[in-house]
């Protein structure tokens, strides 16, 4: 009987990697979970295998390997108390910096902890034993083998990662007797440069720069970002937490939040990720990150390389050692096409947040910033342009509700001299209103509200909570708190605290008095400006919006028929939701 590869497709994995990563040596020690990679191991010609009976000594022969030819060294072995005996080994390692990988075979985690024979818990190694340390769980869906080869990969950068050392993967199996794969499906590859490698050529094909959350941007970071998209006819993509001002930039959510958008994808092959979590989705066919950090962040699933430097060291990389001509700015002019078109085909919107981001945002005063909510108020601005002068901040670290407010205060504190707004949602406010009691507030301070009742993100068409209907009202969208609207307990609230207060109910009302928020002039007091609007309402505009490039009147015809008081008392005795039955009715 022939022997190839193993049928287990985690232990694939860690096969297909160690040889993309070049290593090569393996000391295997006696044991039945190691079975599956050792057989493996033993019938491919590419690996140099060495056995040790004794851990202790495996450890210890790998740690005089690596140290004699530099390479990375593999030791495997079974469950029980055979992974113990690594640590000695491993301390040394640790502190010699000598890249080991110990391979740790083991029945599924579900085990640990039920007194079940050879089981140990691996989950904590002695903090100098190891730098990093994965679990390489069985492959039963796609996202087990997107896991799976982003943990293993990291496992094998960590060998040279930050100086090297040891890492470690705690490889569990089914103990299948397959071994009959002959070619093994290679597994995504992630390599890691740091500054002075020789970098890998930019790739034929469409270039973007995709943005996340970022900082003020230094001149020189700009100054090379924009060199490098003239050079490789580039553009950035970017949204209101991103901070780029330069002269290739897209703001680009308004394009990926249409209905028959893919997914976030554009037409990129190379899309290079610079900064931290974003709330809007831009994708390329592959993505390289550029940190400082060196880690693997892979939130779309698309990385191929990573590479630890600064992000002007990067762009001026690839300025100064590519002598090729420019190639102009074409990718750029195609997409602020592609948003200049959808920007004049919004129709009439109702009186909702994201209308009041695009009658105000192009009045935001210059050089004064901007901080919005997740989530409802930060999509419903980042459709709109502002000036390019005002710096705009969201707080996606957390993605949460807490602290917008609190943010917003603090940077109008410590900055005087500046303007700051803020745009929150009503449950956003009261999450946070004790930060408008701080008794260091002064006039540079403007807040508007957007005051529904509840929380709008539960009640959009698109919302998983949507499928309730009124029913999510109760529990889900949190409706009814703080009197609801019922009572002017925010006006109270703000002028109890020596705020000026605005409010608006209808966009007459709005158009009467928004132009006193946006003043640039430096007003008496702080401003807080509440706006009133039906979720409804808010649920229509966000469908406007996101279906324009559908053809049709498919949202006038779903708000016509779910006006009609039969199909309303219908849809309620059902408990069904708008979007169910307009479905039904053959309304998209």
């Amino acid at each position: 009987m022939e022997f190839y590869n193993t049928g287990e497709r985690n232990i694939q994995i860690v096969l297909s990697l160690l040889k993309a990563h070049g290593i090569k040596r393996i000391i295997a020690s006696p044991g039945s979970t190691d079975v599956a990679i050792v057989s493996s191991m033993q019938h491919d010609p590419y690996f140099e295998m060495y056995s040790a009976i004794d851990e202790r000594s495996a450890c210890y022969m790998a740690c005089g390997m690596s140290a004699e030819t530099g390479e990375p060294t593999v030791i495997v072995c079974t469950g029980a108390t055979s992974s113990r005996n690594y640590f000695p080994g491993l301390t040394e390692a640790y502190y010699r910096h000598l890249p080991v990988l110990a391979i740790t075979c083991c029945r599924s985690n579900a085990n640990v902890g039920h007194y079940v024979n050879q089981v140990t818990d691996r989950g904590n190694p002695p903090a100098d034993t190891i730098n990093i340390s994965v679990y390489a769980q069985t492959i039963r869906t796609a996202e087990d083998e997107w896991d799976c080869t982003i943990k293993i990969n990291k496992a094998l950068l960590g060998l040279k990662y930050n100086g090297g050392g040891p890492c470690h993967i705690n490889l569990e199996t089914v103990y299948s007797k397959d071994f009959s794969v002959k070619e093994i499906k290679p597994a995504k590859v992630i390599n890691r440069y740091v500054k002075g490698d020789n970098l890998p050529q930019i790739p034929e094909g469409k270039i973007g720069i995709f943005v996340g959350n970022f900082m003020k941007w230094s001149a020189e970071l700009e100054d090379v970002v924009d060199r490098f998209c003239e050079k490789y006819d580039a553009v950035v993509f970017y949204d209101h937490s991103s901070n780029y001002k330069g002269k290739y930039g897209v703001l680009f959510p308004l394009i990926t939040s249409q209905c028959d958008a893919n997914g976030g994808e554009f037409d990129i092959d190379t899309m290079i990720y610079i900064g931290y979590v974003s709330a809007s989705v831009c994708k390329g066919r592959q993505m390289w990150r550029v940190n400082a950090d060196g880690e693997i962040r892979d939130p779309f699933r698309r990385i191929t390389k990573v590479f630890q430097m600064t992000e002007v060291d990067f762009f001026t990389n690839y300025i100064d050692n590519d002598k090729s001509t420019q190639k102009g700015a074409s990718l750029y002019r195609q997409y602020t096409g592609s948003y200049q078109k959808l920007v004049n085909t919004i129709p009439e919107l109702p009186f909702s947040n994201i209308w009041v981001a695009q009658q105000m945002s192009k009045y935001i005063p210059e050089h004064s910033t901007m901080h919005f909510g997740i989530l409802n108020s930060f999509r419903s601005w980042n459709n709109f342009l502002l000036p390019d002068s005002v710096n705009t901040y969201c707080n996606t670290g957390g993605f949460g509700i807490d602290g917008g407010i609190s943010s917003l205060v603090g940077a109008a504190l410590v900055s005087p001299q500046k303007l700051f707004f803020g745009v929150f949602g009503d449950l956003l406010f009261y999450y946070d209103m004790n930060s408008l009691g701080n008794r260091d507030i002064s006039s540079n301070l403007r807040i508007i509200v957007i005051n529904n009742g509840l929380g709008q993100e539960f009640k959009n068409y698109s919302s998983y909570g949507a499928i309730f209907g009124d029913d999510s009202d109760k529990f889900i969208a949190a409706k009814g708190h703080f009197n609801g609207r019922t009572t002017p307990l925010i006006e109270c609230y703000a002028e109890c605290l020596g705020f000026e207060y605005l409010a608006a109910s209808n966009k007459e009302e709005f158009l009467q008095v928004y132009k006193r928020f946006v003043d640039p002039k430096r007003l008496d007091k702080p401003l807080l400006f509440e706006i009133f609007t039906e979720t409804e309402d808010e649920s229509t505009a966000l469908e406007l919006i996101t279906t324009l490039t559908r053809k049709g009147q498919s949202v006038k015809k779903r708000k016509e028929l779910m006006n009609r008081p039969e199909l309303t008392k219908l849809r309620k005795k059902n408990n069904m939701s708008q979007e169910k039955l307009a479905e039904l009715l053959g309304v998209s």
